[in-house]
């Protein structure tokens, strides 16, 4: 009999998982709305970085961390509704991206603020939070342009601190040898000055192929230094001492351009918000493991600073 009352309470105590779809252009983008189950104190939507990244974090590139499955179930059980969704040509919204070459980063902005107003409407709250990783988190300061009232602040995860060409010179610069780093290099300011490059090295398909780079435009033209700046909302900026990606570098400079957001570092913890090595190819192991949580205060501090009274 125990048993079986132990087992009802904890059934109680599950989060609340249901579909959700928001209108595209070409077709409709879908995700998850995971609600506590009890008291909705507060709600964010889960920007996702780069790539074909499904509402769960993972890509078909390597990643199956599930890293944001498991920050909204933790979240939930803070009481804090989340919105999730597959990109644009990921999981359940692969209709949603037509051709590649037209997509733009600004969609991606779309995309955020269209799940935030199915959020408020779903939550009954007058605003949401939106929670951006890696390059989403350019896309979170940017929807914030657009729409300052209905978006209650921002947390920034393994984010963007310098222009994204800088960052991304800095991720291939040990990893290609010359002469083709500098035919990358060279193609990157191309583009980011606005330019679309014929010539782009096809060893370098996957990032500068033609038709990305209209999208490259968009990403390369941010300036997330500028745009945290210009915010004067709650801003909550996290970072991993390992993270291979985006380094404790840009969460600092971040941090300076707007020194009344709040800045924690975690110690040991990577891209994807686990505990792992600075040795690469372990931390890189960690990519392709949901059974491994993620790291400790990494959920407990987000919950925290978004449910703080203001």
């Amino acid at each position: 009999m125990l048993s079986l009352i132990l087992a009802a309470a904890l059934a109680v105590s599950d989060p609340v998982a249901t579909s959700v779809e928001v209108p595209s252009p070409l077709a409709p983008m879908h995700g998850t709305v995971l609600s506590p189950s009890g008291e909705t104190r507060a709600a964010a939507v889960i920007i996702a970085g780069s790539g074909p990244t499904d509402r769960n974090g993972n890509n078909p590139l390597g990643v199956r961390a599930a890293s944001y499955r498991l920050l909204a179930e933790g979240l939930a059980a803070q009481g804090v509704a989340t919105v999730r969704y597959d990109k644009r040509g990921a999981g359940q919204s692969v209709a949603a991206l037509g051709n590649e070459a037209d997509l733009r980063f600004e969609h991606m902005v779309d995309d955020a603020l269209a799940f935030a107003a199915e959020a408020r409407a779903r939550t009954g709250l007058p605003c949401v939070w939106l929670i951006g990783h890696s390059e989403g988190t350019g896309v979170a300061l940017m929807a914030v342009t657009r729409d300052d009232d209905g978006i209650c602040g921002l947390v920034l995860l393994s984010g963007l601190g310098r222009r994204p060409r800088v960052i991304i010179e800095e991720q291939l610069g040990g990893q290609l040898p010359e002469p083709l780093r500098t035919r990358a290099f060279e193609a990157l300011a191309r583009i980011e000055a606005g330019e679309l490059v014929a010539d782009t090295p096809p060893e370098l398909a996957a990032l500068l192929r033609p038709s990305v780079q209209p999208f490259l435009i968009g990403l390369l033209a941010l300036d997330p230094a500028a745009l945290i700046a210009a915010y004067d909302g709650p801003v909550f900026i996290g970072n991993g001492t390992t993270d291979l990606q985006t380094t404790v570098v840009d969460a600092r400079v971040l941090a300076e351009a707007q020194p009344s957001a709040r800045l924690v570092i975690w110690e040991g913890v990577n891209h994807l918000l686990k505990v792992a090595p600075a040795d690469r190819a372990a931390n890189l192991a960690t990519y392709a493991n949901p059974d491994l949580p993620l790291a400790d205060g990494v959920v407990e501090d987000v919950a925290t600073f978004i449910l703080a009274p203001r």
